[in-house]
């Protein structure tokens, strides 16, 4: 861990939008030799067709990641913690209805919003998660409240409700995360469904509507002191069953930190479990001396694809260095550096 150094003083100025690349108040650079600070984002990878998404819905998006990244930027600028940066970004990505995170999250089977979110310090290699909330407006903080106040990695269901409650954060009625748009996503996956039935005449695999699940937000932040932090957070999949959890609590498949990287992934969460894909992507670069870059496209260019797992990541390293490759049609996803200048796109 590298020593703290005051942060200086950043002039903003105005926000530009052009094409793929969205700028918003530009700052100063830090004083020379500081330590480099760089915060990442993504907001779900995907079948993101650009006829099917109106030049107003691209901008909400990039509007949206681009507050994501100032907030988060802020925070890092004054000196604040990797952790305080990637939870105050996914805070904020969690009350948009954009995305598939707090009260943006997809409905279950049962017509439920179930909820789960983690976080990692890469400094202390402690990671706190929940799973399968659905009163809780903000599981991301949950999620670090679970890492700092008990010995315990993930808590689910109503028991981390009620320690939710008990540390006094906010709560809501599930009502709460209720959208239309993701509402009539869950029908026209349950139509789906019964169509293939009748088809099949017999029992059919869950569907899940694919477009419907876009969304699940995530952030890795390098700070002042050379610190790393990681967090995703998610609504799951449209039309899950069973109190299905995927991969975005579970440490080591959809987030993970060290000393050395930071990873956060999104897309089909059953083979990020089974590759244990944000891990691998940190072990590669420890035990096979392999840059950021080559770890993450490996990892999800060639053993996510060729075993079927459709999604992508974002990850950081503490040189600064930055990946965020994905085998489908698009990524939500954005990154900003000392200069506060965001950086948002989605398509390659």
């Amino acid at each position: 861990m590298r020593s703290p150094r005051d942060p200086t003083l950043f002039l903003p100025a105005l926000a530009l939008v052009c094409g793929g690349l969205l700028s918003a108040p530009v700052f100063a650079a830090a004083e020379p030799g500081a330590s480099t600070l760089v915060l990442v984002v993504h907001g779900g990878a995907g079948t993101i067709r650009k006829q099917e998404l109106t030049p107003e819905l691209e901008n909400e998006y990039r509007e949206k990641l681009a507050e994501g990244l100032l907030a988060g930027y802020r925070i890092l600028r004054d000196g604040g913690t990797s952790l305080d940066a990637v939870e105050a970004t996914i805070r904020l990505f969690e009350d948009s209805p954009l995305f598939n995170a707090g009260k943006g999250s997809v409905f279950t089977a049962e017509g439920r919003n179930e909820l789960d979110a983690s976080i990692m310090d890469g400094a202390t290699l402690q990671a706190g998660a929940v799973a399968g909330v659905t009163n809780i407006r903000h599981p991301i903080t949950a999620a670090r409240a679970v890492m700092e106040k008990t010995p315990h990695v993930m808590l689910a269901g109503k028991g981390a409700e009620v320690f939710a409650e008990r540390e006094g954060l906010e709560m809501v009625e599930p009502s709460f995360f209720y959208t239309e748009r993701r509402w009539r996503a869950l029908q026209k996956a349950k139509e789906k469904e019964r169509a293939r039935q009748e088809a099949e005449s017999g029992d059919s695999a869950e569907a899940t509507g694919r477009g419907g699940d876009l969304g699940t937000v995530g952030a890795v932040a390098l700070d002042l002191f050379g610190n790393l932090a990681a967090g995703t957070s998610t609504g799951g999949r449209t039309n899950k069953r069973f109190g299905r959890v995927g991969d975005s609590p579970i440490i080591g498949a959809g987030t993970y930190a060290n000393d050395r990287c930071g990873v956060s992934g999104t897309g089909h969460g059953e083979y990020f479990i089974l590759y244990a894909v944000a891990y691998d992507i940190c072990a590669r670069m420890t035990y096979q001396g392999a840059s950021l870059s080559e770890s993450a496209e490996t990892v999800v260019l060639q053993q996510l694809k060729q075993a079927g797992g459709d999604g992508g990541v974002i990850a950081l390293d503490t040189d600064g260095n930055l990946a965020t490759p994905f085998n489908t049609e698009g990524m939500y996803r954005g990154y900003i550096r000392a200069d506060g200048v965001p950086h948002v796109e989605i398509y390659q």
